[in-house]
């Protein structure tokens, strides 16, 4: 059987985005992320974390300095009660032009080879017009933008995480 899956973009989602994030010392959880997250896990979705990281690519940070924050962030996720199943990234700058910078769908084609996913009834969380383009070209059913960018052709759209966190929780049917 295949699993209810969402994808969640990771800066100005999962954290603030203070640009080329890579540091702990620098790392902010966005408030409601801890909500947003248990309640899909609640749900019975497996999470994926599906991240641009062009800064390794742009020379800006190693990917070993990403692997460091991100052993981190899945350790702080993992006592607050949050598992994620797998984070999906795309190290490449724009100019590379790989298959797996988002809004391409190389790293969902990947998660799709690992895991048994099933788009019909899968969310993707993004804050930016890559994000929702990515979960059209890929099929995935569902997509919520937030923030404050002019995005198109999103499922749901709010301001804040902790909004949509909100709102999913008082109309979980939305969800299931």
């Amino acid at each position: 059987m295949s699993n209810k899956t969402l994808f969640i973009d990771r800066d100005g989602i999962i954290n603030i985005d203070h640009g080329y994030t890579y540091k702990i010392g620098s790392f902010e959880f966005m408030p409601g992320i801890f909500d947003l997250l248990s309640l899909f896990q609640s749900k019975g979705y497996q999470i994926f974390i599906i991240t641009n990281q062009s800064g390794i690519g742009r020379g800006y940070y190693t990917l070993d300095d990403f692997e460091k924050l991100t052993d981190w962030m899945i350790k702080e996720l993992k006592q607050k009660g949050i598992f994620i199943e797998k984070v999906f990234y795309c190290p490449h700058s724009p100019e590379e032009k790989c298959s797996c910078r988002k809004p391409n769908i190389g790293m969902v084609e990947q998660a799709l080879e690992e895991f048994d996913i099933d788009l019909k009834h899968s969310w993707m969380i993004g804050d930016k017009q890559s994000d929702i383009d990515l979960a059209h070209h890929a099929h995935i059913a569902n997509c919520i933008a937030i923030g404050d960018r002019v995005i198109q052709n999103a499922t749901l759209k709010f301001r804040t995480v902790q909004e949509c966190a909100d709102y999913l929780q008082e109309n979980q049917g939305k969800i299931i």
